[in-house]
C-alpha cells in the first residue's frame, strides 16, 4: 500500500509538472478541426514535439473534466506557456477571428465572389444556386438581391461562408423591420419589400451621402405622380453580364428588359444591391422636395431641378459639354 502510493504519488509529480512546464510550439498558428478530440490535439503536439508523451494534455483535460469542451478553429500560441494555459484558451475558444467587407452596393452575385475569395472562410455554397441558398435561409422563393446587410463581417476559421450570409440576412431583414415601422406615412411604398427596391436604386445613384434623402425624395415624386422612374442602374441591371459599360439608345428602348425603368412603370421586380442603411431610411423617409429630375456633375453630385426644362439645361451644362470637351 505505502509503496502504491509512493507510485502514485510520483506519477501525478510526473504529470502535474509537464502541465506546468513551458512549452515550445513548432508553428505560428495551431488549428483545431471540427470534430477534433483532446487526445487527437494531444497526439498532434507529441508529433510535433511540444510535449514529450501523446497522453499529458489529454489527461489535464479528463483530470479537470474539460475534455470535451475545446472548440474549433486558428489559435495563436505564444512560447512559455504551458499546458493549462493552452487548455484554457482552447476551452474559452480564444481563436484567430478574421474580416470580410461586404459594401455597400454590391451585387448578390458580387457578395458570393468577395466570400469565396475570403481567407480561412470554410467554403459549403462554392457549387449552391442561390435558390438553395435562400432555402437553407429560411427564405425560400425569395430572391436573394437586397436580402443581405452590407457589412464587415467577424469570422474564425471554423466558420462558413453560409455562417456569414445568415448573419448578414438576419441583420438585413432586422434593419428593414425597423426602418419599416418608422417610416413617413405618406409613402408611395406599399411593404417593405418595395421599400428595399427603392433603398437599392437610391443606393447606385448616390456619390454623395447627404444626397440619398434627396434622390429618396425625387423618386418618391415620381412614384407618386405615376412618373416613370427612367434610372439607369436598374437597366444596366436588368442587362447582366451582357453590360460591356456603355449603356445605348437600343437598351433605353428595349420593353424586353423588365429592369428597363424608361419602359416599364414603377419600381423594378426586385432590388438591383445591397443598400447600406442610410438608403433604406432614404427610401421609407425621403427628404421632401419638389425637384423631379437629377443629374449627375461628374464630381460624384447631382443637380437637381423641378421642371423638364430645367433639367435639360443642366444635362447640357453637366453631361453634354463635359463630353464634348473630352
Amino acid at each position: 500500500m505505502f509503496l502504491g502510493g509512493i507510485v502514485a504519488a510520483a506519477g501525478y509529480w510526473y504529470i502535474n509538472d509537464a502541465w506546468q512546464k513551458p512549452l515550445q510550439f513548432t508553428e505560428d498558428v495551431f488549428t483545431i478541426e471540427q470534430g477534433d478530440s483532446l487526445s487527437k490535439v494531444s497526439q498532434r503536439f507529441h508529433q510535433q514535439g511540444v510535449i514529450s508523451d501523446a497522453y499529458s494534455f489529454a489527461l489535464l483535460g479528463r483530470y479537470q473534466g474539460t475534455a470535451t469542451q475545446i472548440k474549433p478553429g486558428d489559435y495563436q500560441l505564444t512560447d512559455g506557456m504551458n499546458a493549462r494555459q493552452v487548455l484554457a484558451k482552447f476551452i474559452k475558444g480564444d481563436v484567430i477571428t478574421y474580416k470580410v467587407s461586404l459594401v455597400e452596393g454590391l451585387t448578390f452575385k458580387q457578395f458570393r465572389e468577395k466570400l469565396t475569395a475570403a481567407d480561412h472562410l470554410t467554403q459549403v455554397t462554392s457549387d449552391w444556386s442561390d435558390e438553395k441558398i435562400m432555402q437553407e435561409l429560411g427564405a425560400a422563393g425569395m430572391h436573394p438581391e437586397g436580402q443581405f446587410f452590407p457589412d464587415t463581417y467577424v469570422f474564425r476559421s471554423s466558420d462558413t461562408d453560409l455562417d456569414v450570409l445568415k448573419q448578414a440576412h438576419e441583420r438585413m431583414q432586422e434593419a428593414l423591420n425597423k426602418a419599416w415601422s418608422e417610416r413617413n406615412s405618406n409613402t408611395p411604398l406599399a411593404d417593405k419589400y418595395q421599400a428595399l427596391i427603392l433603398a437599392s436604386i437610391i443606393e447606385k445613384e448616390t456619390g454623395k451621402a447627404e444626397e440619398r434623402p434627396t434622390i429618396g425624395g425625387v423618386f418618391t415624386n415620381r412614384l407618386n405622380l405615376g412618373m416613370l422612374l427612367q434610372t439607369d442602374p436598374t437597366i444596366i441591371y436588368g442587362l447582366g453580364d451582357q453590360f460591356d459599360g456603355n449603356l445605348t439608345r437600343k437598351h433605353l428602348n428595349s420593353k424586353q428588359n423588365r429592369y428597363n425603368t424608361y419602359q416599364h412603370p414603377g419600381l423594378p421586380p426586385t432590388p438591383i444591391a445591397m443598400p447600406g442603411l442610410a438608403s433604406i431610411y432614404a427610401a421609407v423617409n425621403p427628404a421632401e422636395t419638389d425637384s423631379l429630375y437629377f443629374v449627375a456633375k461628374g464630381d460624384g453630385s447631382h443637380q437637381f431641378s423641378k421642371t423638364y426644362k430645367e433639367h435639360q439645361r443642366a444635362v447640357n451644362e453637366y453631361q453634354i459639354k463635359r463630353k464634348g470637351k473630352g
